[in-house]
């Protein structure tokens, strides 16, 4: 009975997506454009996700995303042009990333600072630092372009052009799910996010280990904000983020702090943001399909997400208040 009801699933699994890919076809937009531009939206979405996930089974909350990416971006420019490489533009970002989520995990974890304030200030922070920086590394306000050289370069298959930042993003989600399941590690993580008096009495240092899982979250999520203007759009503006690191955060709740879903939701939501890109490049599409109700899309399905499983997800019991050891 189990295997004809899988059966079926797939059998309809199946039709669904010919379905689609007809649809797509008749509307005159090309199925594998879409892939090509869901998987480039997926990729910085996934990489934020999956270290916010294992930062959040610490208890450690960290909702400055997007200030992250907006910074990263600008600093993976920058090293990326000083260097004359893109894959050392992302270190660059990575770096950055990672400074900002350490500073951002000492704060929280020694300075008892109210986590969810300091995310806030550091994506406020981020809104007018980054015009600065863009005035005083490129004198030219709002939008920087760089040589397209410098961009990092995407492996050709049957799929269309598909990125190696993103074939890594896929790679760290599983690893990510691996370590949290699979090694002691990953079971410390969990259990200085339950119960970090248990963790503490047995020797683990609950301190340490958030401050570690802040810094590797801010290093994936400055990844991603690198890969916006080297693997993606190739050029920085002061805007780059678009909302991008509150969508992460919208594939986290989706996503209960499992990696592999929070993978899944930003294939969701890239593909839903692949889609308003795709019609708005597609000659006569734009007058088949209202151009600016698509570009809504990404937001509204980020609403309608998280609206119908907030409450319903199961969060480590200290997400979000630091721990003072007795």
């Amino acid at each position: 009975m189990r295997r004809s009801l899988r059966f079926l699933f797939y059998l309809l699994g199946a039709g669904i997506v010919l379905i689609l890919w007809g649809a797509l076809q008749w509307l005159g937009l090309q199925p594998i454009s879409l892939l090509e531009a869901g998987l480039l939206a997926m990729t910085p979405l996934a990489l934020a996700a999956v270290g916010e996930c294992i930062n959040e089974k610490a208890g450690v909350v960290n909702i400055g995303l997007e200030g992250i990416l907006l910074i990263s971006a600008v600093m993976g420019v920058w090293t990326a042009e000083t260097f004359q490489s893109g894959t050392v533009g992302l270190i660059g970002g990575a770096v950055t990333g990672a400074i900002i989520g350490l500073f951002l995990g000492a704060l929280s974890v020694y300075g008892k600072a109210d986590q969810i304030i300091a995310g806030i200030g550091l994506n406020v922070f981020a809104l007018g630092f980054v015009p600065f920086l863009l005035v005083n590394l490129w004198a030219f306000p709002g939008i920087h372009l760089f040589p397209a050289d410098l961009g990092v370069p995407r492996i050709i298959t049957p799929l269309g052009q598909i990125s190696p930042v993103t074939i890594g993003a896929i790679v760290l989600a599983i690893l990510a799910h691996l370590l949290l399941h699979r090694t002691v590690l990953g079971f410390r993580i969990t259990a200085i996010g339950e119960k970090p008096e248990a963790a503490d009495v047995g020797g683990v240092r609950v301190d340490l280990l958030r401050v570690f899982t802040s810094t590797l979250g801010g290093a994936l999520a400055g990844i991603g904000g690198a890969f916006l203007p080297l693997g993606w759009f190739g050029g920085v503006t002061d805007e780059i983020s678009a909302g991008r690191g509150f969508i992460a955060l919208a594939c986290v709740v989706f996503a209960g702090l499992e990696p592999m879903l929070a993978l899944a939701a930003a294939l969701l939501f890239g593909f839903t943001e692949g889609f308003s890109f795709a019609v708005a490049v597609t000659p006569g599409v734009k007058e088949r399909i209202p151009f600016y109700f698509v570009s809504m899309l990404p937001y509204v399905t980020t609403l309608v997400v998280v609206a119908l499983v907030i409450g319903r997800r199961r969060f480590p019991s200290t997400v979000g208040r630091p721990y003072a050891r007795e």
